[in-house]
């Protein structure tokens, strides 16, 4: 896997979560939330695709780093927000500024998962595979 197909995977995983949620009210939250039957057919074809989205995304994240990896990659930026906090880089009195960070966490997390696979192969050298019972 190469650099941009990493940066390709990570964009793809940020605009699943921005599209889901975000903080400048244009998301698929804001627009269901509070909740009216207009344009149900659209509101329950958009669900359906960006449902479809989170579940190739969290699977794919879930096989690849499992439930530690998952863990431990959320502690990690969990870690990061902390440090830029603790140094005055970032105010999290400001809601805005903590609902970016965790989105912006989510979607990290997201992309390192659906890119593990090749990210071992190439430090490693080995293969993961999926075990298909036939």
């Amino acid at each position: 896997m190469t650099f941009s197909g990493f940066i390709l995977r990570l964009l793809a995983a940020l605009l699943l979560v921005l599209v889901t949620y975000n903080p400048t009210g244009y998301s698929l939250f804001h627009w269901l939330w509070p909740w009216q039957n207009d344009q149900l057919p659209l509101k329950i074809l958009a669900v359906l695709v960006v449902l479809i989205g989170w579940i190739i995304f969290a699977r794919a994240t879930l096989r690849s780093i499992g439930l530690l990896g998952i863990f431990l990659a959320a502690a990690l930026c969990a870690t990061l927000i902390w440090l830029f906090v603790d140094q005055g880089w970032m105010n999290l009195k400001d809601s805005t500024t903590l609902a970016w960070s965790l989105t912006v966490m989510v979607a990290v997390i997201l992309g390192v998962g659906v890119s593990w696979s090749h990210f071992r192969r190439r430090l490693t050298g080995q293969l993961d595979t999926d075990d298909l019972d036939e």
